[in-house]
């Protein structure tokens, strides 16, 4: 079941819940104040990233090359 996010137009509360039905998504009364003039919200996601000691954010490395020929480890290469 996909978790949507709300706000109320009524009272201003947001809020989340667990929708069942993609068709039920856009109407869902607020969980604070029962009005049926909640709004569900565009919901962001965030991706896993490595922070350098400065607090900057640094793309997570991707797989290494390994060892032995051709993977760089033995200098020829």
């Amino acid at each position: 079941m996909p978790l949507y996010e709300y706000r109320c137009d009524d009272c201003g509360a947001g809020f989340e819940t667990l929708v069942r039905s993609a068709g039920l998504a856009d109407r869902q009364p607020c969980a604070e104040c029962g009005s049926p003039q909640a709004r569900r919200m565009l919901s962001v996601f965030s991706t896993p990233r490595a922070s350098g000691g400065d607090g900057a954010s640094m793309p997570m490395a991707g797989p290494s090359g390994g060892g032995g020929c051709c993977g760089g480890a033995c200098g020829s290469c």
